[in-house]
Parts: C-alpha cells; structure tokens; sequence
C-alpha cells in the first residue's frame, strides 16, 4: 500500500510509523486511519516485533481533522456509523495487537491523538507534551477513548479528563498511569530504542500470547463498551452542539451552546 499521511520505517524487526501531515499537526482523517490500520495489520504478516508511533513536526496528533467533519450534516446514519466503525477498529485493533506497540510522544497529543498514544503498551512522553480528551468543548462525544480510559485509570479520573476536556501535561499523565516515563527530549528516541531492544529480546510467542492474554481478559468489558461508543458516537455526529462546536472552532470562536 502506498501511504500519503504517514510514514513507514522498517529497521527489522521494528517498524517506526510516523504521522505525516505535520502541517495540520498530523490531525488523523479517514485516510490516515485506514493506513494506519494497513501497516498494523501488514505488520502482523511480517517479521515485525515492535511498532514505534511518532509524530512528524511539533505535535504528535491533534486528534481528529475537524475540517474534515465539515460536510458530514448530510450523511446518511450508515455512513456515521462506518466513520464510527472505523475509528473503533483503529483502536480496537491497536489495543489487541499481538506485536508490542511504543508511542513517543514529543509535543501535543490531543482527544483521539491522545487515544492512540495512549492505548499503545508504553506511552514515552517529553515534558513538553500534552494531553486532553477535549471533545465536550466542541459539542462530541470522547465515545471510543472512554473505553480504554476506564480500564486505565479508573472512573473518577476518567469522569474528571473527559468532562472537563482540559489540558493535562506530561507529569500528570505519568501521575495517572497514562505515560510509562518521562523523558527529556534528547534521548526520547534513544530511549524507545533501547525498550524496543528490551522487547525483542524476549521471546517472541510469549510476548504475543501475554498481550492475547491481557486482551482476552478485559474482552467482554470492550465488546459492550466499544458498541456503546459506537452508538454515542453516531448520534453525537447528528446533533447541534456537533454542528456548532465544530464551526465555531474553524471559525475561530467560542461556540454559542443552545440551551
């Protein structure tokens, strides 16, 4: 597969993806999605051992790309439903990867970015990155991330960062089980090289089978919540708030909620 909106390494055995739309702060459209998922699911056919994530420019993902969200008033609610679908998938299938998976996290890491660094098995973060599940300030639904959210840290964290939506730094995300480590920005890569070495000295069928292990254990909790996001995230895409949170954050303006 050609990729236009990342980039794919290969170092045998570890496989760097980076996100490449750095002028748009590597914001995921349905396009990057679908290649995401392309290069996990090709790497499960190859000799790879480790997946590295990182960002290109000064972010790592700003989440998802609200220009692209523009149009989406006149869809049918199957074709929500498939943008939700896939969005699941990407998570879903990040989550369950049998190949160990590192996210280095250099700068901001925003609503579904901070999903996909986070979901990953060691979150690596320098001080100056940020996260937030910021989705309730333009009106959506934080559907899929609260799924992985609870089962990391627990519900009363997790009720405090998606309905506030704030901005939480690198320090606190450590504090909250988000992040694996700190580290300063000169060796972050130094570093997800070195736990990648880590990894791939291990043996490579244990790894996978303890990574099926953990999946299978927190399945059940996953396949309900997962179809419950599917259904939030559906409606959220339908309703005005949608509609006037992302048109007030192109426009550059504070949103004007109806009551």
């Amino acid at each position: 597969m050609k990729y236009t909106t990342i980039v794919v390494a290969d170092n045998p055995p570890i496989r760097t993806i980076t996100l490449s739309r750095p002028e748009r702060r590597n914001a995921m459209t349905p396009g990057m999605q679908e290649e995401l998922l392309a290069t996990m699911e090709d790497a499960c056919a190859s000799n790879c051992r480790v997946l590295l994530f990182t960002g290109a420019g000064e972010a790592f993902c700003s989440g998802l790309d609200l220009s692209e969200l523009q149009g989406m008033g006149g869809k049918t609610d199957l074709e929500h439903r498939a943008d939700a679908e896939r969005i699941s998938r990407l998570f879903r299938t990040l989550y369950e990867l049998p190949i160990p998976t590192i996210a280095a996290v250099h700068g901001a890491a925003i609503a579904g970015g901070t999903g996909l660094a986070t979901i990953c098995d060691f979150t690596l973060a320098t001080p100056a990155a940020k996260f937030g599940f910021t989705e309730t300030r333009i009106g959506f639904v934080p559907a899929f991330v609260s799924a992985f959210l609870a089962l990391q840290v627990g519900d009363k964290h997790s009720r405090d960062l998606l309905l506030t939506g704030r901005i939480f730094d690198a320090e606190e995300a450590f504090r909250l089980g988000l992040v694996t480590e700190v580290i300063a920005p000169e060796d972050l890569l130094p570093r997800a090289q070195s736990l990648a070495e880590t990894l791939i000295a291990n043996s490579p069928q244990a790894l996978a089978a303890t990574k099926r292990l953990l999946a299978a254990q927190n399945k059940a909790w996953l396949d309900t919540a997962v179809e419950a996001a599917l259904k939030a995230n559906v409606q959220a895409r339908q309703t005005a708030d949608f509609s006037e949170g992302v048109a007030a954050f192109l426009e550059k303006r504070k949103p004007v909620w109806k009551q």
